[in-house]
């Protein structure tokens, strides 16, 4: 391979879909430690009104009755750090899409947002566990056209989002198995040490 010439670069993604259910996966040699081997699910994509998503893979030692005082107490819900924007806010992600007003569907079987009130008095009903929903404090957010700029300076690799990734795996692992999981080139820089002084 000719030296200087990138193993990946924008051409491989500008053809993917972005749009409310994609994954976004930081760049192996990310440097913003807010997003440093990074999975966000997109919420939602406008070319007007910017992108806003959530990281998957970020949990945060803290419970839901410390921040929420309202919040039905003992309930054991896993939190995480959604992104550094708005972090006086909670995003929740969930499998509850019929019994929660206002939610969105992202993929199958997970859903965004919705009423915040109903989601309590179903937790308090027993409806909901902490099988069926995530949490997240702040989320991540784009301006019109920034992300589109990110992807073309190869910071974010485009995939697809899944129940399991959610709901079904170890955060710290995420990062990897996704791009593993694609295959090809990404299965090669899942190898990839985060100092790329030490590749």
């Amino acid at each position: 391979m000719a030296e200087n010439v990138p193993v990946w670069n924008f051409d491989f993604e500008k053809n993917k879909p972005l749009q409310a259910g994609s994954i976004l996966l930081s760049e192996p040699f990310m440097w913003d430690d807010n997003f440093r081997r990074t999975v966000i699910m997109v919420c939602k994509h406008h070319s007007i009104e910017g992108t806003t998503g959530v990281i998957l893979n970020r949990p945060v030692q803290l419970e839901l009755e410390d921040l929420l005082e309202s919040f039905p107490k003992g309930f054991a819900g896993k939190l995480y750090l959604g992104g550094p924007v708005g972090t006086d806010m909670i995003q929740i992600l969930h499998t509850m899409g019929d019994k929660l007003n206002g939610s969105q569907k992202m993929c199958d079987g997970v859903y965004w947002g919705g009423d915040f009130n109903q989601l309590k008095k179903l937790i308090r009903q027993g409806e909901i566990t902490n099988k069926h929903v995530r949490f997240y404090i702040g989320y991540s957010g784009w301006d019109a056209k920034q992300l589109q700029d990110e992807l073309k300076d190869n910071s974010w690799i485009i995939s697809s989002a899944r129940h399991d990734y959610i709901f079904d795996n170890a955060p710290d692992l995420l990062w990897k198995k996704i791009m593993n999981e694609m295959g090809g080139i990404y299965h090669t820089m899942a190898s990839y040490p985060e100092n790329p002084n030490l590749n």
